[in-house]
């Protein structure tokens, strides 16, 4: 099994992706040991000198932060701290997030800027180790002062508190415990502001959505070559020519993809009677294309977000500083994740318009897909299901990050909502899946009314794969376990979608 050491170097979305995927262990380096011990023996030591209120150290929080705490009552404070916070509702998230939140956590505390104690690190390492996953709640985290109630929820473990799944089970996090040898970790001065403080729940979907993203866009580039080629459409649009004078990265990317995969098709080489496409095919590269340079700047944001300290008050020991501040604010995700959604969101958008026209009964092909229409509906219905979506995903794509509630007694006065950002982002992720799956389920049907003239070999033998899973429809039958199957060909068939110049 793969070990990962913290800090060892820079997380990526990649490295995420592989950690998680290859089900890899973590382990602290000797780095991340002394940046933790370092940061909580200064905090100790401040802390037996200081008399002045330091926030969230000796004070209470938020509007709160005028209390003054006694040392007395320092560990109280921060147990207090997490089991209050825990007030999520909603669904629950998955699991894949719950380890990429615990990752991040880890990654974020092990910088000795938290104040932390080893111990408490360690025993997040060992829930992630030992597959001991949180119940975490969707709802509850204003995407400011961190994503406090997630974290709670993520944190309550550490003192026996909560619930978690563990070996295919939901049980009380004592339980586990008990099971485990393990303690209960007592909290000191800080570590409970430095558990929920964070953007760890906001940047575990951003990375999750990334992962996603990545892969319909290359599955998004695959399905519409089938559907322009089975459209009898033109490849004079994707001339490289058209794409230099333009400068955008992704549009030039994506006209590449498209002539490679159209590489050697009988189709997109015969005779066309029509001058031009309709824009669902003739704009592809500027369509694809700007959602991958959405894609490339949103993986910036959150690589940065990844590797950063988000916790507060922040404490930096060669300059003897304890300062509170806003690293927690989750604006910069919040924006990105708005924005991601609604280059998302086009890609649905312009796939549903291209069953749209493969249905339509033009350039050939039969309407509805059916070779017997009438008595047959064939694929009407399918593209209704696709529009059904699109209209979802639009309504979704309303900016999280454009509204603030404040809370706290106004302590709190402007809050990012980068949460919602989150989870409106991975829902539009699902839904534009399953509009792609509807697309290549309509364009597989299509390509086939042009035998015997054939596509490329690239898409060939894609074809070929997905007949083996998804039937050509001769007469009408029960579609749903078709577009559901389809969906499930796109992820765990991935890998047939993988393509460049020397495949």
């Amino acid at each position: 099994m793969k070990k990962f050491q913290i800090l060892s170097e820079p997380l990526t979305v990649e490295l995420i992706n592989e950690i998680i995927s290859s089900k890899a262990t973590l382990e602290l380096s000797e780095k991340a040991i002394e940046n933790i011990e370092r940061c909580r023996n200064y905090l100790d030591k401040k802390m037996e000198v200081q008399k002045e209120p330091i926030y969230g150290i000796n004070t209470g929080f938020g509007s709160l932060c005028n209390h003054t705490i006694s040392h007395e009552e320092l560990a109280q404070l921060q147990r207090n701290l997490v089991v209050s916070h825990a007030c999520g509702t909603g669904d629950e998230i998955s699991l894949s997030i719950v380890r990429i939140m615990l990752l991040l956590k880890v990654q974020s505390l092990s910088y000795g800027h938290s104040g932390v104690q080893l111990v408490t690190v360690q025993r997040l390492i060992d829930m992630f180790n030992s597959n001991v996953l949180p119940v975490v709640y969707q709802q509850g985290s204003l995407g400011a002062s961190g994503d406090l109630s997630p974290l709670a929820h993520l944190c309550l473990p550490l003192l026996g508190l909560g619930e978690v799944y563990y070996n295919n089970s939901r049980l009380n996090s004592a339980q586990v415990l008990d099971a485990l040898s393990w303690k209960p970790i007592e909290l000191k001065s800080k570590e409970g502001l430095a558990l929920l403080n964070g953007t760890q729940f906001m940047s575990a979907y951003a990375v999750r959505s990334l992962i996603h993203c990545m892969r319909l866009s290359k599955q998004a580039d695959f399905i519409s070559a089938i559907s322009l080629d089975a459209f009898d459409g033109r490849i004079s649009p994707f001339h490289e020519l058209i794409q230099s004078i333009r400068h955008h990265k992704g549009q030039i990317e994506t006209a590449k993809n498209i002539r490679h995969l159209l590489e050697g098709s009988e189709l997109i080489n015969r005779p066309k009677e029509h001058v031009q496409d309709p824009y669902s095919f003739r704009c592809i590269p500027q369509v694809h294309g700007a959602t991958k340079d959405t894609i490339s700047y949103v993986k910036e944001v959150v690589t940065n977000e990844i590797n950063a300290v988000t916790d507060n008050p922040t404490i930096f020991v060669d300059e003897d500083l304890i300062i509170s501040a806003g690293n927690f604010h989750g604006q910069p995700l919040a924006l990105a994740m708005d924005f991601l959604a609604i280059a998302m969101a086009e890609l649905g958008n312009i796939s549903e318009r291209r069953v749209y026209q493969l249905i339509s009964g033009k350039r050939g092909l039969p309407n509805f897909l059916v070779a017997e229409p009438g008595i047959n509906s064939g694929f009407m219905i399918p593209q209704y299901t696709a529009a059904s979506i699109v209209s979802q995903n639009k309504q979704l794509c309303t900016p999280a990050s454009v509204d603030s509630i404040e809370s706290s007694q106004s302590q709190e006065d402007h809050v990012s909502m980068g949460a919602n950002a989150a989870t409106k982002l991975y829902k539009v992720i699902k839904n534009t899946e399953s509009v792609l799956a509807i697309e290549l389920f309509n364009a597989a049907q299509a390509l086939k009314f042009r035998h015997p003239q054939k596509s490329s070999p690239k898409i060939e033998a894609l074809i070929s794969e997905y007949r083996k899973v998804i039937p050509f429809i001769e007469t009408d039958e029960l579609m749903y376990p078709h577009i559901h199957e389809t969906t499930d060909f796109l992820y765990y068939n991935r890998h047939l979608f993988d393509f460049n110049e020397n495949t």
